[in-house]
């Protein structure tokens, strides 16, 4: 006659051999655990159980989980790098949010992420389209293309208009740094009831700096200014703006970079860490990288450019260190940046400390 064991015998022995195995081999130390449909699970709950799971899902969770730690850092400064041409596929009021709540501290983008944003903001529409449109009949009817996303060509030039007329009105003689112009057209925007990126950065005093600034609309608007009446239009000096942005990395205890995309931004600052200990420390000995630095990509390594540059490469330069968390997470940014923000929006309901830039824009 066949006798049934406990129902939990099967359980316990799967347990010991689990054991058994963690105890002898180095290389299991974490159990990978499959995910459970639930149509009541939160965006959080959905990420925290992908950082236990593999591949781009882990690092998206792993992603996230890392930034409400810095989120919970009480003496951190939380830079934000900022490429590409995301405003015009929805992403700029993630953006603001991120601004009006200080979940970033300072941001340094790209001069499209920061412009574009303002068409819509003053009334603009960006319109769903399709990759395989032919562009000859866009050009015809004056479409602007980025990828699958139509603009009006005549709302942008008022957008570049816009940014020419504040020009126009600027002291000529004067040098800027990318953050001081911003932050005065922030001002301006703010004034005229504009909510866009810079005038939330002006109201929540967020620098921003934009080291490629003329590869813009920026850049045609300057030329736009000279022709309305400014003849030497505005000076924006970047030798400057990389002085200012290294002052705030000396003055913070600690740094935690998040570079959605790569490019100029990227560097710019990663940069901050190389310039800090070759400034500061004698002999260079003492190095001062990111204590966490995140990035969300399309890019990989082997091409050899910077946005597809691995936190393990950073290493050798002293950009990120081997004691901090890197999470590396290879994802378009537009579905990655809505998924963890959202799932920090419902872990986190306020940032309790975060760096107060008085002095920075007294100065």
């Amino acid at each position: 006659m066949q006798t049934c064991r406990p129902a939990n015998q099967h359980n316990t022995n799967q347990l010991k051999i689990e054991y058994t195995k963690m105890q002898t081999n180095p290389f299991f130390n974490k159990k990978l655990e499959a995910i459970e449909v639930n149509k009541h699970k939160s965006i959080s709950q959905l990420l925290d159980e992908m950082a236990k799971t593999g591949f781009q899902g882990k690092k998206l969770g792993e992603a996230a989980d890392t930034w409400s730690k810095m989120l919970r850092d009480k003496e951190l400064t939380i830079i934000l790098g900022l490429t590409g041409s995301l405003s015009t596929t929805g992403q700029w009021k993630i953006i603001n949010w991120l601004i009006e709540n200080r979940f970033i501290d300072v941001l340094v983008s790209t001069g499209a992420n920061i412009s574009e944003d303002i068409l819509e903001a003053m009334g603009g529409t960006y319109w769903q389209g399709s990759h395989t449109v032919d562009d000859v009949k866009l050009l015809k009817h004056k479409i602007d293309r980025f990828y699958d996303v139509f603009a009006d060509e005549m709302e942008y030039r008022k957008m570049e208009s816009l940014i020419a007329e504040f020009i126009n009105n600027l002291n000529s003689d004067q040098n800027y740094s990318s953050a001081e112009f911003l932050h005065l057209f922030g001002k301006e925007l703010s004034s005229k009831g504009i909510n866009s990126i810079v005038a939330n950065a002006y109201k929540n005093k967020v620098p921003i700096f934009c080291p490629a600034i003329v590869d813009s609309a920026y850049g045609i608007a300057h030329l736009l200014s000279l022709k309305i009446g400014n003849k030497t239009g505005v000076q924006i000096d970047e030798m400057k703006g990389f002085e200012q942005l290294v002052k705030i990395k000396s003055l913070s205890k600690d740094t935690g970079a998040i570079f959605v995309g790569g490019g100029v931004p990227k560097d710019f600052i990663q940069l901050t860490t190389v310039a800090r200990s070759l400034t500061e420390s004698r002999r260079y000995e003492r190095i001062y990288p990111h204590k966490y630095a995140i990035q969300i990509t399309t890019d990989s390594a082997q091409w050899g450019g910077l946005s597809g540059c691995t936190f393990e490469e950073a290493i050798s330069w002293g950009k990120t260190s081997n004691e901090g968390t890197n999470v590396q997470c290879h994802c378009d940014a537009t579905i990655a940046l809505p998924i963890i923000i959202h799932a920090l929006a419902e872990k986190i309901e306020c940032r309790a400390n975060y760096p107060n830039f008085e002095w920075f824009f007294k100065e």
